[in-house]
């Protein structure tokens, strides 16, 4: 049986795609394992780019399906009895992925486990979290936007959070490991989130079971962020739009309206 299916969804990242993969190459964990590249579309030859890599089975989506429905693609084809979730525009260092398999065995309680993530410069990412709220949001967009802007303060503040372990609510879909009989429990990832949002729903759907969900700064993986966002950004602001809402209208419903409201009077230039 395959201990671990490595599931990277890609749309026109080309670059960054052969660059995991060839980090996934050049540092292949040691147990037994599968890579899944579900191409949703791409017209940069991404498709066919992965292809040259010997293991590397790539399934054309056949559209732009986003995220959730990209990685449930490539989950229903694995066969790993552990699941790790991860972005093309991400470079795993050597030994990483096997240290968060490790850390996940050693957690019988745990679910889902995600690493510390860092930018090119080794900066730490903003990847894991309280629920989301209207005061979490603004909390966590202070922290990300500080993080981007260099602020010291900021920079101090989420260093410092991003070298506890800690059992948050949520952990970036960017680098999640999770067991697979932990995923089918909740019908894999909810499709109505095209992009954004949708590891938190995910976590939020595991943890309702009674499941736990741990960061862990033992194991750090580079995340450049926003290389898909980046070759459309307008498409990529509306789908967070769609995601945000749908969030709200699954767990805090009462909330939803003012929102809707908030997006049209935004809209409208009010």
């Amino acid at each position: 049986m395959t201990d671990l299916s490595i599931i990277i969804v890609s749309y026109n990242t080309r670059a960054d795609l052969e660059r995991c993969l060839d980090s996934l190459h050049n540092h292949a964990p040691a147990v037994s394992h599968e890579i899944i590249v579900v191409d949703n579309a791409s017209n940069d030859a991404s498709a066919a780019a992965a292809r040259r890599w010997v293991g590397v089975r790539v399934i054309d989506a056949g559209s732009n399906r986003g995220f959730a429905a990209g990685n449930n693609i490539g989950i229903r084809a694995s066969a790993g009895t552990n699941l790790l979730l991860l972005n093309s525009d991400t470079v795993v260092p050597a030994g990483a992925i096997d240290r968060l398999m490790d850390v996940l065995r050693s957690h019988a309680d745990a679910a889902v486990v995600g690493p510390r993530l860092v930018d090119a410069e080794g900066r730490a990412e903003v990847s894991f979290g309280p629920m989301l709220s209207l005061l979490t949001e603004r909390r966590q967009a202070r922290l990300v936007r500080g993080q981007a802007n260099r602020d010291p303060e900021i920079s101090r503040q989420v260093e410092a959070m991003a070298r506890r372990e800690q059992w948050p609510d949520w952990v970036s879909g960017a680098c999640l490991l999770v067991r697979r009989s932990d995923a089918e429990a909740v019908g894999l990832l909810d499709e109505r989130y095209f992009m954004y949002t949708e590891d938190v729903d995910f976590c939020a759907a595991i943890r309702a079971r009674g499941r736990r969900v741990l960061f862990t700064p033992a194991v750090e993986v580079v995340h450049l962020r926003g290389r898909s966002a980046a070759t459309a950004p307008a498409a990529t602001l509306a789908a967070y739009h769609r995601s945000h809402l749908a969030f709200y209208e699954k767990h805090h419903p009462m909330l939803a309206p003012l929102l809707r409201l908030y997006r049209r009077t935004r809209s409208a230039g009010l």
